[in-house]
């Protein structure tokens, strides 16, 4: 049952972004609609066959407000609630100091220390519709100790209540758990997340931020090599 509602909220959520482009309309005729409803029963004396039975009413009422609040605040405030979260990259290379203050320092130049191969799978982050916006770049890469680290930078995407990172062996396609990375980390800013030993970056295709609870993409960037 659980299972059931849940996708059935996430087919929902995916009817309701297929509307956002008319978002505007769609509130105005909304809008119309409620105050035609409420005049229509306020001159069918609704307002007086509810006062007169204001137990009953409030006793079906307060309940139905009670989940509708906690429900809003479960589904909604994701929507505006934003965080940022910068942390350092692990693919800077490491050098030594320049030539010309080595000379001038008569210390021989320093060598630099082991590079670190960067840049070797990226891509640019695309939302899933005009409603689940995402953008920003994703870098698949081994670090000088010989691990792998997915880096997401200039990162943005439209907040849910349930967000997680994935890597993708299809273009956009459905999710691994094999292959979740974690809960994503923020909404904004430049994070990184290790990539768990085993798992074989040719068969990456795209890095993914999807909704787990209710099965709904909301980013992905296709990676390249580079």
């Amino acid at each position: 049952m659980i299972l059931l509602s849940l996708t059935f909220l996430g087919d929902l959520e995916r009817v309701l972004a297929g509307l956002y482009p008319y978002r505007y309309l769609l509130t105005g005729l909304l809008a119309l609609a409620a105050a035609g409803g409420a005049v229509a029963g306020f001159r069918a004396g609704i307002h007086v066959w509810l006062w007169r039975r204001r137990l009953a009413s409030g006793v079906v009422a307060a309940p139905l407000l009670a989940v509708s609040i906690v429900a809003g605040d479960y589904l909604l405030s994701p929507l505006w609630e934003r965080s940022y979260l910068e942390e350092a990259s692990p693919f800077a290379e490491q050098r030594g100091p320049a030539p010309d203050a080595a000379a001038r320092s008569g210390e021989e130049e320093a060598a630099p220390s082991p590079g670190t191969r960067l840049l070797r799978l990226t891509g640019e982050f695309m939302g899933a519709d005009d409603f689940h916006f995402a953008r920003g770049r994703a870098i698949l890469s081994e670090t000088s100790t010989g691990a792998y680290v997915l880096r997401l930078e200039d990162f943005s995407v439209r907040n849910g209540p349930d967000l997680y990172v994935y890597l993708s062996s299809g273009p956009a396609g459905r999710v691994d758990e094999s292959l979740n990375l974690g809960r994503l980390k923020a909404t904004d800013g430049a994070f990184n997340y290790e990539v768990p030993p085993g798992i074989d970056l040719r068969d990456i295709k795209s890095v993914l931020v999807w909704c787990r609870q209710f099965g709904v993409l909301f980013g992905s960037a296709p990676l390249m090599e580079s």
